[in-house]
C-alpha cells in the first residue's frame, strides 16, 4: 500500500496515551503501535493537574517514531473529555486541572445557585457531572480567565501546539456544557449568565474537516513536512463509537476502560425528563449523531484498587486475580459502583466495605472476592442502562458491543452478557483509535461512506469475541 494510505492516531487515556499507524484501504484497516506513554497526574499546592507538557514532548516523540514508517497523510488527536488549559498569546497559563480535582465542588455550587440541572439539561443535555467543563469554569481564579483567549480542550490544545490553529472540535464540546444540544453552536447566552468569557470558546470544528497544517517547526522537528491535523472525534468516546461494529440498529455499546460508557446511538438529543432523571447525557457523534449515555464508573475502580495493593507490597497480576476472581464459590455483595465515594483516589476495598456496612450486605474479604465484587457490580451496572438507555432512546436491545480495555475481561464481558441477558460481543480493544484512523481515512479519501461502512470494515477486519448469556 502507498505511504499516503498511512495515517496516525494520538490517542490519549486517563491513565496513558499512545501513537497508532493505520493503514487503510477499501479492504485494509491494520494498525501498528508505535508508541505507549504513562499519562500521570501532579498533585501540587492548588491541586491535582495534568503533566500537558510532558504529555505532548511524549506525543511529538511517538509522531517522530510514526513519521519513520513513511509518509504520514494526516495526524488526527483523542482524549478523555471536559479538561482544558487557558492560552494567552500563545502561552499556557498552568497546567490544566484534572477532572478528579476537589475544586470542581464549589463550581457546581456556583453554577447551580442560578441554574439549577434541569434548566441546564434541557439546553445542554447533559448528564449531572461534577466535574464537566462549565462546572470547572465556575471554580477557576477570575483574574486567570480575564487573561485568558481561549479555553482549548485537551486535544484542542494539542493540535493548536501542532498547528497554531485554536478550534474546539463538536464532539469534545459536546461535553462542555456550554453547546446547546438543540442547535450544536455555542450556548452564548448561559456563557454570559455565568460570567465567562465569549471569546474563551474558540471557533467549532467537526470530525472530518481539516485542523491544518504542522507548523514548520513541529514538521522539522517529527519529520513529517507534507502532514496535516486532521479533526476527528476527538472525546475518545465518539472516535471509539465509530469503530463499534454494529450491524443494526438493535445494539447497545460500553466502551470501557478507566470509566464505562452505556449508551445507544440516536438520530437527535433525546431531552425528556425521563432522560434527565436516570441520568443519562446527550453528546455529539461523528457525522452528527448523537452518543445518548451514562458515564458509569469503569475499571477505574479495579485498577485503584490492584494499585493500593501494589502500594502495600502485594505482588499483583491482573490474570491471575480475575481467575481467582472467577473461581470465588457462592455469591458476592453488588455494590453501587457510581457512588460518589468511588471517584477520587484511594482505598477502594475500605470504601466497598463501608458501602457494604452502611447497605446491610455482607462485605468481600479476601482479594479474589473483592475482584469478584467490583466485576460483578460493574456488570449489573453495565447491563440495567444499556437496557435503560435502549427504552429511553427506543433501541431494542438484543447485543451489547463491549469495545476498548474492557473488552479483553473475559470474566466482565461474560457476566455482562449473564446479567443483561443478551449476548455480548468483545472488540475491537483499540475502538478509540480505529476510529479514530477511519475519520481521517475518509477525509483522505482512502475509504468512502457512511459510519455503517466504516463499521462493516471494522467487522471485517477485527472479528469481536462473543459470550452468550448463561442459561437460567
Amino acid at each position: 500500500m502507498s505511504a499516503r494510505g498511512t495515517v496516525a492516531a494520538v490517542d490519549l487515556g486517563a491513565t496513558s496515551g499512545r501513537v497508532i499507524v493505520g493503514h487503510v484501504g477499501s479492504d485494509t484497516l491494520e494498525t501498528t503501535t508505535v508508541a505507549r506513554f504513562a499519562n500521570d497526574p501532579v498533585r501540587v499546592a492548588d491541586g491535582l493537574h495534568w503533566n500537558i507538557l510532558g504529555l505532548y514532548g511524549s506525543v511529538l516523540d511517538g509522531l517522530r517514531e510514526a513519521s519513520r514508517s513513511g509518509d504520514i497523510a494526516s495526524i488526527g488527536v483523542d482524549s478523555w473529555a471536559v479538561d482544558y488549559g487557558l492560552v494567552a498569546r500563545s502561552r499556557l497559563l498552568g497546567e490544566p486541572f484534572h477532572y478528579r480535582d476537589e475544586r470542581t465542588a464549589r463550581g457546581v455550587e456556583a453554577v447551580h445557585a442560578t441554574h439549577p440541572h434541569d434548566e441546564l439539561f434541557a439546553r445542554n443535555g447533559l448528564q449531572f457531572l461534577p466535574f464537566n467543563t462549565l462546572y470547572q469554569l465556575a471554580a477557576e481564579d477570575r483574574s486567570v480567565l480575564r487573561l485568558a483567549e481561549h479555553a482549548l480542550l485537551v486535544p484542542d490544545l494539542i493540535g493548536f501546539w501542532l498547528t497554531g490553529q485554536a478550534r474546539a472540535e463538536r464532539t469534545n464540546a459536546s461535553t462542555t456544557g456550554l453547546l446547546r444540544a438543540d442547535t450544536g453552536d455555542w450556548d452564548a447566552d448561559l456563557t454570559a449568565a455565568l460570567g465567562l468569557p465569549q471569546h474563551l470558546l474558540a471557533p467549532l470544528i467537526a470530525p472530518g474537516e481539516p485542523l491544518g497544517p504542522l507548523t514548520s517547526e513541529v514538521a522539522a522537528s517529527i519529520g513529517a513536512p507534507q502532514t496535516t491535523v486532521t479533526a476527528v472525534g476527538s472525546h475518545d468516546t465518539a472516535s471509539a463509537v465509530v469503530a463499534v461494529p454494529m450491524a443494526s440498529g438493535d445494539a447497545a455499546y460500553i466502551s470501557c476502560g478507566t470509566w464505562g460508557l452505556v449508551g445507544v446511538e440516536a438520530e437527535r438529543p433525546v431531552l425528556t425528563d425521563t432522560a434527565r432523571e436516570a441520568g443519562f447525557t446527550n453528546e455529539g457523534g461523528v457525522d452528527g449523531r448523537t452518543r445518548l449515555l451514562r458515564n458509569v464508573m469503569g475499571l477505574w475502580i479495579l485498577s485503584e484498587t490492584v494499585r493500593g495493593w501494589q502500594r502495600e507490597g502485594h505482588e499483583i497480576e491482573l490474570t491471575e486475580l480475575l481467575a481467582a476472581a472467577a473461581a470465588v464459590p457462592g455469591a458476592v455483595s453488588i455494590f453501587d459502583v457510581d457512588d460518589a465515594r468511588f471517584l477520587p483516589p484511594g482505598d477502594m476495598p475500605a470504601r466497598i466495605a463501608a458501602w457494604c456496612a452502611e447497605h446491610g450486605v455482607a462485605a468481600p474479604q479476601s482479594q479474589a472476592e473483592i475482584a469478584r465484587s467490583i466485576i460483578e457490580s460493574l456488570a449489573q451496572a453495565f447491563a440495567d442502562t444499556a437496557h435503560e438507555a435502549g427504552r429511553i432512546g427506543g433501541v431494542d436491545v438484543r447485543v451489547i458491543h463491549i469495545v476498548g480495555g474492557g473488552s479483553l475481561n473475559e470474566l466482565l464481558c461474560q457476566r455482562t452478557a449473564d446479567r443483561a441477558g443478551v449476548p455480548v460481543l468483545a472488540g475491537p480493544v483499540e475502538a478509540t483509535a480505529l476510529g479514530n484512523i477511519l475519520v481521517q481515512a475518509r477525509a483522505a479519501g482512502l475509504v468512502t461512506g457512511s459510519l455503517e461502512a466504516l463499521r462493516d470494515l471494522v467487522a471485517r477486519t477485527h472479528e469481536p469475541r462473543r459470550y452468550e448469556p448463561a442459561a437460567g
